[in-house]
């Protein structure tokens, strides 16, 4: 197993921002810097285009988490009626990630897009829980 080393990048982990997140991604050593929940402090509106660019890339060592937060993010507004994040940003998010040409990301935009056109297909294990992201797959 390999040890993970303390990302000293962070001014406030709990509220980390945008350029910190990016730095923190693309350190191979640094591990997360909170054992809980950490996902769900980076899966927000201000954060979320960064994480596109790092889950589209496929030397980003974080790919996997941030796809990871982009799934948290998409999951969250649409099972909360857009109240956690609203529908136009999630839709502006979505629009970015349309060009990468990117195929994990692109599966993402697929899902959620099938996600906001039928909220039945939400299920916690796949969207919050790391389900799409390991195992990428097609929700509909």
């Amino acid at each position: 197993m390999v040890e993970r080393d303390a990302f000293a990048g962070f001014a406030d982990p709990v509220n980390p921002t945008r350029e910190e997140v990016v730095a923190w991604a693309y350190d191979p050593a640094a591990g997360v810097p909170m054992s809980q929940d950490w996902d769900l402090m980076v899966a927000e509106d201000d954060i979320a285009p960064a994480l596109v660019d790092l889950a589209a890339d496929p030397v980003c060592p974080k790919r996997t988490f941030a796809l990871h937060c982009l799934y948290i993010y998409a999951g969250d507004a649409v099972r909360t009626g857009f109240r956690a994040h609203p529908k136009r940003r999630l839709v502006k998010v979505l629009e970015v990630a349309d060009t990468k040409g990117d195929p994990w990301v692109s599966l993402w935009v697929h899902n959620t897009r099938a996600l906001i056109a039928e909220p039945g297909l939400f299920d916690y294990a796949d969207w919050c829980d790391g389900g799409l992201a390991r195992r990428p797959r097609r929700v509909k």
